[in-house]
């Protein structure tokens, strides 16, 4: 079983990397994240991190998982149209 807590401040920090989105990492359980895109009123997503150590957003989609944390928040990065900093 991972660490959901530490997988999700892990990811916020990787998508904090990501000039045009914004992130708050919000606790409880499941703990998340909520992102959107500073330049879009409708581009915004939530992520969670499952027990297995996958990323997944608010519609079932799977990010990646806490081995590859960077490569998981690219892909949400691209998904929301934002640019690295």
């Amino acid at each position: 079983m991972v660490d959901t807590v530490a997988g999700i401040q892990e990811f916020a920090s990787a998508v904090r990397g990501h000039i045009d989105l914004s992130v708050r990492v919000v606790g409880g359980a499941p703990p998340r994240v909520q992102v959107r895109n500073r330049f879009s009123d409708t581009l915004s997503e939530t992520v969670t991190c499952s027990d297995e150590g996958a990323f997944v957003t608010s519609w079932g989609y799977r990010l990646g998982t806490v081995e590859s944390v960077q490569d998981a928040a690219a892909r949400l990065a691209y998904l929301m149209a934002a640019l690295p900093a």
